[in-house]
């Protein structure tokens, strides 16, 4: 079954959270395959940390609404400056052309590859075997602390 996905590039506005839906957009893409975060978000991370190519979207008319999506991205990008956000919303349908969601991300491509990507290894403890995942943390904080 395909996972299907709205991608909107919006530009910064004033007063409205990246955790919220602009009023209006710049461009909209669709992906009718992989449109979940681990798959068509660590796409859209990449291409801005490596430059990677992003394949099978189609272009559409900023009016279009498709009723059978499950992700919609926001990549929020402004004049000066020069790293974008992105914002994941997973979908749920209240009616025809209508729909809902909560807000599953916020946050650069780098914190999106960091939560999404599992090739991407996230910095451990070094001074023990703790796990726990800011290494600064051990020996104050660190479940293995024994001071």
């Amino acid at each position: 079954m395909s996972t299907r996905a709205t991608i909107r590039f919006a530009k910064r506005e004033e007063g409205v959270s990246f955790n919220e839906h602009p009023h209006q957009w710049n461009a909209q893409f669709y992906r009718h395959h992989d449109g979940y975060p681990e798959g068509l978000g660590v796409e859209i991370a990449e291409s801005f940390t490596k430059y990677g190519k992003i394949l099978n979207w189609e272009v559409e008319s900023l009016d279009i609404v498709h009723g059978d999506i499950e992700y919609l991205y926001y990549i929020w990008q402004c004049h000066g400056k020069s790293e974008p956000w992105i914002s994941i919303f997973e979908i749920k349908p209240l009616g025809f052309n209508e729909y809902g969601g909560d807000c599953i991300f916020v946050g650069t491509p780098d914190m999106l590859l960091d939560r999404f990507d599992e090739r991407h290894e996230l910095p451990r403890c070094n001074r023990c075997e703790c796990g726990d995942m800011d290494p600064n943390l051990c020996g104050s904080a660190c479940i293995q602390n024994t001071n």
